[in-house]
């Protein structure tokens, strides 16, 4: 019985964490999503009683089928060892897919531009929100309108200034703040609806279906924000390691849906009953001595918002430097007991900077929607093509079942997606800029990497006929054990060549260590190093990490112990080899885009740092390449 109880308190608490950490995102589109479906924008709907019915329908039944049936009946069970997330399901349909370097080349590609979505989608979310939060001091006071972006910029900069400081203590606050959030718009939407019960009719998809037939072209344009209700779908797969599977459902379908679904029909039947209400609906469906109140909150809820999107990027970009598409960054855990907690300077002052540019030059969240959805929808295309992949290969779908579920997921996606083709040249370009940056990139970072590799790999000497060599006319062999970092093991560390031809010595034990990152998340200690016995003191090392794994080389290379090889950490020197490159008109890879890689390469967290070595132990011994 305890054991009973002791399971239900422990998924209760998770059930509260998810909400806290999960669902920010999505919890605040109602700030601004029903706003810009009939406000004077671009593309406003006319306001008319079957438009609004139509768009409430539309509401509820892209929330059913995009969050429900795709993301929480299937997609989050395309899990990667538990984990999911964009880079986790490239990994694990790449996995799939060896042997076809075609095909993997597909997907990596649909992967890069998957994390580039994502990454595009970091920088909009936080400035949407709280901008959208924030512009509640308006309707509060007029007379507070200029402070509107400064008080924006000040709340991102305290956000992204306290990330550092690690989500640990903030974190146990998410949880009951969302809690209270989703209470109040669940109460607000039931004074809403309140005004006009007939409203709840609207949850019939007939309404939605006679939407898009009788007003196809209005129908059509409207998508483009509808899908503001729906932003924030992405991360309930994304987060999936941190909470499992069965806390985020239950805090969707027991909290979460059916608060939003109350919100956004109390919105609807206020705006129906006030048109003018249309300015911001949310406030105004608040009574007038609630509103500083609601705004604090409303801020609060939008800073959670942009957390969990920040931490996803941080997670995002991890996996991405484990797999090879980012060069080598610094990664601090911020957690003494949680793995998943980390801070990466790089990525969390590069995303401010982009923030608080969108929020200087497109000024309001009216502006801003215009910008959001094209990532999100993107996102989502992207995700259900993988998937697909998934679902056939993995999980032994036929071609026909595969084929329908992907074709009715992306029937929905691309109507979202082609909707907000039309904010293009409202904003919409905004993160197709930001894709295509990130996009090159990455792809040039991956591209130089792998012809490094292949090129170092070419010009390096065989290892055995070395060290049948080194067996035949010994050199002077000094006491203590060297450690050579290579990335191939067949041959010869430049290093090592140039420690042999410069010091005329071999250690006593000389040991070639290569670090693999796997697609799959994490590695037990019994697969993590493998140790071969190779003739004259030479052994061969192999140490695994999974993608989001923590590399600490000198913690691990205990276990070589295991399997013969004892590692005396203070007799042991690490040679690194260190290369400097030079950019050629040589062919693999355009120009500006060599220049472009020396300058990732050159900007890349040293070895030392990645993994952990001991500073004081350490030798570089350098050598000039031109690639």
């Amino acid at each position: 019985m305890s054991s009973t109880t002791g399971n239900k308190t422990k998924l209760s608490a998770l059930t509260l964490a998810a909400l806290g950490v999960v669902f920010g995102d999505i919890g605040t589109s109602p700030l601004y999503t029903m706003k810009e479906v009939f406000s004077v924008g671009a593309h406003p709907v006319p306001l008319t009683e079957v438009n609004m019915f139509g768009i409430l329908s539309l509401i509820v039944w892209a929330l059913i089928m995009v969050v429900s049936v795709k993301y929480v009946a299937f997609i989050m069970r395309a899990d990667n060892r538990g984990e999911g997330g964009i880079m986790a399901l490239l990994a694990l349909a790449s996995h799939n897919a060896a042997g076809d370097a075609k095909k993997q080349h597909t997907i990596m590609l649909l992967g890069i531009l998957g994390a580039c979505m994502f990454y595009a989608d970091g920088m909009i979310t936080p400035a949407i929100s709280v901008l959208s939060a924030v512009e509640g001091l308006e309707l509060a006071a007029p007379v507070l309108h200029p402070m509107i972006l400064p008080v924006t910029l000040l709340v991102l900069f305290i956000l992204f200034w306290a990330q550092s400081k690690g989500t640990a203590l903030v974190g146990a606050f998410f949880g009951p703040i969302m809690l209270l959030w989703f209470s109040v718009l669940g109460v607000l939407g039931v004074m809403g609806i309140m005004q006009n019960p007939s409203i709840l009719q609207a949850i019939n998809p007939i309404y939605a279906l006679n939407f898009l037939t009788v007003s196809p072209w209005v129908a059509f344009v409207a998508l483009g924000a509808v899908v503001l209700a729906v932003t924030g779908a992405e991360a309930l797969y994304a987060d999936m390691g941190h909470f499992g599977r069965l806390p985020i459902r239950l805090a969707w379908f027991g909290f979460v849906l059916p608060a939003l679904v109350l919100n956004y029909f109390g919105q609807g039947a206020l705006i129906l009953q006030d048109p003018s209400s249309v300015k911001n609906p949310f406030y105004l469906l608040a009574p007038e001595w609630m509103l500083y109140p609601l705004i604090f909150l409303a801020t609060l809820a939008a800073v959670i918002a942009s957390q969990a999107v920040i931490t996803g990027a941080f997670s995002v970009s991890r996996q991405a430097l484990q797999l090879g598409y980012l060069p080598r960054m610094h990664v601090e855990h911020t957690s003494e007991s949680e793995e998943g907690q980390i801070y990466m300077p790089r990525v969390n002052w590069g995303l401010m900077l982009g923030v608080m540019a969108l929020v200087l030059s497109f000024k309001s969240s009216g502006n801003l929607a215009a910008a959001y959805g094209i990532a999100v929808t993107g996102d989502m295309v992207i995700t259900t093509l993988l998937a697909g992949i998934v679902f056939h290969h993995i999980w032994g779908w036929s071609k026909l079942r595969t084929g329908m579920l992907v074709a009715l997921f992306l029937v929905v996606d691309v109507a979202f997606f082609s909707a907000n083709v039309l904010k293009i040249p409202d904003g919409g370009w905004v993160p197709l800029v930001i894709g295509i940056v990130i996009f090159t990139l990455m792809l040039t970072w991956k591209t130089g990497r792998n012809m490094l590799y292949s090129m170092l790999k070419n010009e390096a000497m065989a290892i055995d006929p070395f060290i049948a060599a080194v067996g035949a006319h010994p050199p002077l062999r000094v006491s203590g054990t060297a450690i050579f970092m290579t990335p191939n093991l067949d041959g010869v560390p430049h290093a090592m060549l140039h420690n042999l031809k410069h010091n005329k010595v071999l250690h006593e034990k000389m040991v070639l260590l290569t670090v693999k990152f796997l697609d799959y998340p994490h590695t037990s200690n019994e697969e993590r190093v493998t140790v071969e016995d190779l003739p004259n003191e030479f052994y061969r090392v192999t140490v695994r990490y999974g993608f989001k794994d923590e590399p600490d080389l000198p913690r691990d290379l205990i276990l070589c112990a295991e399997q013969g090889l004892v590692l005396d950490a203070m007799d042991t020197s690490f040679f690194v080899g260190k290369e400097i490159l030079i950019a050629s008109n040589a062919s693999g890879m355009a120009f500006w885009r060599k220049k472009i890689f020396i300058g990732l390469f050159r900007s890349a967290e040293t070895i030392t740092n990645q993994f952990k070595l001991p500073p004081n132990r350490v030798v570089e011994l350098g050598s000039q390449l031109k690639i």
